[in-house]
């Protein structure tokens, strides 16, 4: 067993620290908001990986990888939900986020439903998943599906962590950010231009 799930911890790792949508997103969010809505935001994106591991242990992924019709549909709802986050940053006021009051109104809940939302509608997850882990079995003739739960839940544990510690960094420049109000206009565009991003990755 052993055997088996130290080198996907590895894979895992390398994975996860690849510049990516995720690490992006809790960066720019960590940067915005705070470390604390950073890791918030971590836990969401984490917490979707329970979807895409259930998709994969149950088999439904191979559906998604086979029709290509409902990989697109799920592929452009996505990637439209995106565009919506994006719009949503492109009207609110720049100044805002970086003031106590504009913290305080901020829903924890909400960059908690925003990460998880965007790890679901990611169909390439899933795809990638179906791909990665079935390498990693260390009994295909037993039981695969808890054996898919292990390592979902290995690849969740390791990338909150990581994302977690890249939000405390992000948390730090921050402060620095919020020194600075004309800095607010700066990463507006920069949370606009990462949501698009990553809605045209996803769609390409």
């Amino acid at each position: 067993m052993l055997e088996q799930l130290i080198p996907f911890l590895t894979a895992s790792i390398l994975l996860t620290i690849s510049p990516g949508p995720d690490i992006i997103y809790v960066l720019v969010r960590g940067m915005a908001n705070g470390s604390k809505y950073g890791i918030v935001t971590a836990l969401g994106l984490v917490s979707g990986i329970l979807i895409h591991t259930s998709l994969v242990a149950f088999g439904v992924s191979v559906i998604i990888k086979n029709s290509p019709v409902l990989f697109m549909l799920i592929k452009i709802f996505g990637a439209v939900y995106l565009f919506y986050l994006a719009y949503q940053v492109f009207k609110s006021d720049p100044k805002i986020a970086f003031s106590a009051e504009g913290l305080q109104d901020k829903s924890l809940f909400a960059l908690y439903r925003q990460g998880f939302i965007m790890n679901v509608l990611n169909p390439k997850v899933t795809i990638y998943f179906l791909a990665f882990f079935p390498g990693f079995l260390w009994e295909p003739s037993g039981n695969t599906i808890f054996q898919f739960y292990i390592l979902g839940f290995l690849f969740m544990l390791q990338a909150f962590l990581i994302f977690s510690g890249v939000a405390v960094m992000a948390g730090k420049i921050s402060t620095y950010l919020k020194k600075h109000p004309n800095s607010g206009l700066i990463l507006k565009w920069v949370q606009v231009v990462v949501f698009l991003l990553i809605a045209f990755l996803i769609l390409v």
